[in-house]
This record gives C-alpha cells, structure tokens and sequence, in this order.
C-alpha cells in the first residue's frame, strides 16, 4: 500500500497549485513547490513560488480509504488516509490540539463529539500504579500495597452473586418440579 495524506489549501493556493500541475509552460511564477516541517514533526511551512504559508500536520477523526482504478470498472484500495497537512494563509486560525475535529464531508462536521464517546477521566497515578503492578504480575512477582479490604470487599460481592444464581437455580427447579406435580394431577 502507498503511503497518502491529505493536502488541504486555501482556494487561492489551490489555483496556484493547479496551474502548476497544469501549465507546461515554464514562464509561471510558480515554478516550484516545497514543504518542510519544524522538529516536532507538526508544524512547518508550504513554499509556492516566493510565497510561504504556515502548515500543520493534523490527525483526521477517522480513517479515509483511497481507491484508483485502471480500467473504470475495478476498483483497487491504495491506502488508509489518516492526517491531512492543513495549510493556511496567516497565523491566525492555529489548530489548538493535533487532531481535526471535524471530517471530510459535511456529515461529519464536528464529528469527534457528536459520534465518539467522551474518553473516561482517569487519575494518571492509578493508571501507572495499575501498569507497574500488571508489569510485576506478568514478570512472576507479586502485587504490592493490596487493601484487604478491597479485596473482602469483591470476594463478598463474587460470593453473594453465587448464592443468588445458586438460590434462583434451586428456586427454578423447585418450580419445575411443582409444575410437573399439578400437570400430572398428583
């Protein structure tokens, strides 16, 4: 599979790029196209002609897949699109997080909090006391700091859920039995 972005440019750049593309003639002052990224691999600059543009590597909400085709009748996936570089023509509408958070398509406008769940608030502490202590379990160690209560706690709970499942079991054969007795006429 290739390897494919999204390149999403202001309608005056996208003109530029287009007469590039198209234009054979070499008297346009476009003549070259460049785009570098800074070290953190999210912000850069997209170079047309002499003009510069500031440019962000931003993660799409979900996955685009792209197809071609060699005949028009069979299509071929080619990739799994997943950022797209959004270029800008000021500084002002800097992106705040990494991630668009809209779609492609107007159906997906705002698509992060309208068809995702919300992501659960965790303590980052527990998070790592939990990790440490599964690393540990999975090394063949021991779990350290365990609350015994806790741990009466659960086994109280597992138990008194058997006993119900024991008790409705016996509740349901005790029925059956009964019913076969009045059936019978006994």
């Amino acid at each position: 599979m290739e390897e494919q972005f999204i390149l999403r440019v202001p309608p005056a750049v996208a003109e530029r790029i287009e007469r590039l593309l198209n234009d054979t003639a070499s008297s346009s002052e476009d003549k070259s196209m460049d785009l570098s990224f800074s070290e953190d691999g999210r912000t850069g600059k997209f170079i047309i002609g002499n003009d510069h543009f500031p440019a962000s590597l931003l993660d799409l909400v979900t996955v685009v897949e792209s197809y071609k085709t060699y005949d028009d009748n069979m299509l071929i996936k080619t990739a799994d699109i997943g950022q797209m570089i959004m270029v800008r023509e000021d500084n002002k509408n800097i992106p705040e997080s990494l991630e668009h958070r809209h779609g492609l398509t107007p159906p997906m406008r705002d698509a992060r909090r309208r068809r995702f769940r919300r992501e659960p608030d965790l303590n980052p502490e527990v998070v790592r006391r939990v990790e440490k202590d599964l690393q540990k379990i999975m090394a063949g160690g021991t779990v350290e700091n365990i609350d015994i209560l806790y741990i009466f706690y659960t086994v109280s709970l597992l138990l008194s859920f058997f006993m119900f499942v024991f008790v409705f079991c016996v509740f349901l054969q005790c029925a059956g039995f009964w019913a076969l007795k009045n059936l019978k006429g006994g």
